[in-house]
């Protein structure tokens, strides 16, 4: 049972990539409102990771498994976005200019179209889609049940990454097929991570697994201060606060109710 709940989170996760694919595809989305949805979606991941992660790793791992992974999370964040990020920044150099693509995109995607390479695209993707879905994984370890707090918060985040990925790439002229190829696949990753996430950590020390859970979270704090909040303040400003404030607190209802 514990495995089909991994599974399920895995599917909610790389689902929602999928459905802001679609969504970027089929419908004109103002980027306005991508950017509020990107800043809701950032409140929500940061409380998800004080609440459901941090908190509970330090509980069961101890203060210094938390602190290590936590660290080791934000650094390999940074050191993998910044090789993905390598090709458009190379590029923008050779051609004196740093100009974003019009809209709102974010710098995983960016890196790829630059470089021209969906490998870019997908690489990117995964910097923090993998280390999202171990720890939908490792949260039906730990609750006996699908995390809900959890699970809202990679699905709500992944939203406008898949459509403002997308959105980029149909300007770009791809085509249908390689698009949602390419989303895809990300998203079949997702739910192997997640049931990988499950299956390596069920009896492992809880050490262990304080330092895996704040590795993944240290990542995606990293990934909301150098790409949701920033890519959500072009468009929404002085508003952003706000929506990631309220994203914030419907997560720790979420977390208080479960």
């Amino acid at each position: 049972m514990g495995l089909w709940l991994a599974a399920l989170s895995g599917i909610i996760g790389g689902g929602a990539l999928l459905l802001g694919a679609a969504a970027a595809w089929f419908v004109r989305i103002p980027q306005v409102v991508v950017a509020a949805i990107m800043a809701i979606g950032a409140g929500v991941l940061i409380s998800t990771l004080a609440f459901e992660l941090v908190e509970e790793a330090s509980a069961d791992g101890g203060l210094v498994a938390t602190v290590v992974g936590f660290v080791v999370g934000a650094v390999l964040y940074i050191v993998a976005d910044a090789l993905v990020s390598r090709p458009r920044r190379a590029r923008s150099g050779a051609a004196g200019t740093t100009e974003r693509p019009a809209g709102i995109v974010p710098r995983r995607a960016a890196a790829g179209l630059a470089g021209g390479s969906g490998i870019a695209i997908a690489a990117g993707a995964l910097i923090d889609g993998i280390p999202e879905s171990i720890v939908m994984g490792l949260s039906v370890v730990g609750g006996g049940g699908l995390s809900v707090p959890i699970v809202a918060a990679v699905a709500i985040s992944n939203i406008p990454e898949g459509l403002g990925s997308t959105a980029a790439l149909k300007r770009q002229g791809s085509g249908a097929g390689a698009v949602f190829g390419l989303w895809g696949g990300i998203a079949v990753i997702t739910v192997v991570a997640a049931c990988a996430g499950y299956l390596l950590f069920q009896s492992a020390p809880a050490e262990l697994t304080a330092v895996v859970t704040t590795i993944a979270a240290g990542g995606l704090l990293a990934m909301v201060c150098n790409t949701m909040i920033p890519e959500a303040f072009e468009k929404q400003r002085m508003l952003t606060g706000l929506w990631a404030t309220l994203g914030f607190l419907a997560a720790f209802v979420l977390h208080e109710v479960s």
